[in-house]
């Protein structure tokens, strides 16, 4: 069976409303997933994964400070060749999701999809739709 990591943060709640949805798309392809905040993930655990996929929305053209230094902390494991997905919400740049999947993809030596998910503010219907369709494509992507 597939095993998928999502990781994420949060600050008004829209990332969250995306993981949920992308979360609802990995399960609709079969995909064992197990989704925690930044707080709660431990590093050490993606070796028992087939993917590992990031959560951030973009403040300020950046990425929130917690995600920063959970990526430090992912440099610490060998997750070369593993699939890597990022996704995100943001008010007006979303810089978040590509800096998240640059680092997977040229530090970590992760297999990537690219582009990763923009969500602009609080997903709508077609958003949330967006969010499964990346979620299912993630699982087609573990599968091979």
């Amino acid at each position: 069976m597939t095993r998928v990591m999502i990781v994420y943060e949060t600050r008004s709640g829209n990332t969250e409303k995306i993981k949920k949805a992308v979360e609802e798309g990995l399960k609709e392809k079969g995909a064992e997933v197990v989704s925690k905040k930044i707080k709660d993930a431990n590093v050490n655990d993606f070796s028992n994964f087939d993917a590992v996929v990031l959560g951030s929305p973009t403040y300020h053209h950046d990425l929130i400070p917690a995600m920063k230094r959970f990526l430090f902390k992912m440099e610490q494991v060998d997750l070369k060749g593993k699939v890597g997905a990022a996704f995100g919400s943001f008010g007006w740049s979303g810089e978040s999701v590509g800096m998240m999947t640059d680092t997977m993809k040229h530090i970590f030596e992760m297999d990537v999809i690219e582009p990763g998910l923009r969500i602009k503010r609080k997903p709508d219907k077609d958003g949330l739709e967006k969010c499964k369709e990346f979620g299912r494509k993630i699982a087609e992507m573990v599968k091979g």
